[in-house]
């Protein structure tokens, strides 16, 4: 389905998006460009993230959307990504956090703990370089935003899948301390804070390919992509004090 020019209600507004060439990354590039954000993807692996940007200006005519090469893991690259978008754009009004990864085993006595060192890196490292980097100019914008992922196997985990709700859960608690810092770091004293970070809780996530590869399958509990990029682009819908710090969960508690 073609997209009408991007002139929607996110118009004005600069955002980030880590991780964007996954299946939550590439649904959250095409919303936001359709509702008229200048969105600028991250990746490392570059026919993926070209790719990943043709679909949206395809999808998207007019699409304020591009892509740049970073190294999450390395904490200079992720200051360096953030100043350049601020200094191109004249500020970051929003990063999402969409690096995903899973690894677990059937027992919890084969747990490997390289899963472990795999999904601190992927998942608990990344977040931490990004929001480290991003935080300042997200305190600096008139509506900042930030969002991560997590599963509700960090509040319900499996015996198998130590390593995953561990990394999970360590990455909800660097968010809410992110949060915090929101509320502490408000520019100007006596005003109110313009900066959230909100925790997005699925299960699972299933795309329009897994139902036509598996049109049997109910997926029961797991959320759409298309439906998690609707959560990230109504952020600014809400006040920051009431989303900040706050888990919004998209499937079933």
């Amino acid at each position: 389905m073609t997209a009408t020019a991007p002139d929607g209600p996110l118009r004005g507004r600069t955002v980030a998006v880590a991780g964007a060439t996954g299946p939550a990354g590439r649904a959250a590039l095409h919303r936001l460009a359709a509702d008229g954000a200048t969105v600028v993807a991250a990746g490392t692996d570059a026919p993926r993230l070209d790719a990943a940007l043709d679909a949206v200006r395809s999808a998207v005519p007019g699409a304020r959307v591009s892509g740049q090469m970073v190294d999450l893991l390395d904490p200079q690259a992720a200051r360096d990504w953030a100043d350049h978008i601020e200094a191109e754009h004249g500020g970051v009004d929003g990063l999402f956090h969409l690096v995903g990864g899973w690894r677990g085993s059937k027992r919890f006595s084969d747990t490997d703990l390289d899963d472990w060192d795999f999904l601190h890196d992927r998942v608990v490292r990344t977040l931490q370089h990004t929001t480290l980097a991003f935080q300042p100019a997200l305190l600096r914008s008139p509506a900042g935003r930030f969002a991560m992922v997590s599963a509700t196997a960090a509040h319900r985990p499996t015996a198998g899948g130590a390593a995953y709700a561990a990394a999970k859960a360590a990455s909800e608690a660097w968010t809410l301390s992110l949060a915090a810092s929101f509320t502490k770091e408000v520019p100007g004293e006596g005003a109110a804070p313009t900066a959230a970070a909100a925790i997005l809780v699925i299960k699972a996530l299933v795309t329009e390919e897994m139902r036509r590869q598996r049109p049997e399958a109910t997926f029961a509990g797991f959320t759409d992509t298309a439906d998690l990029a609707g959560t990230l682009a109504g952020l600014w819908d809400r006040p920051a004090d009431e989303l900040n710090g706050q888990h919004l969960w998209l499937t079933p508690r």
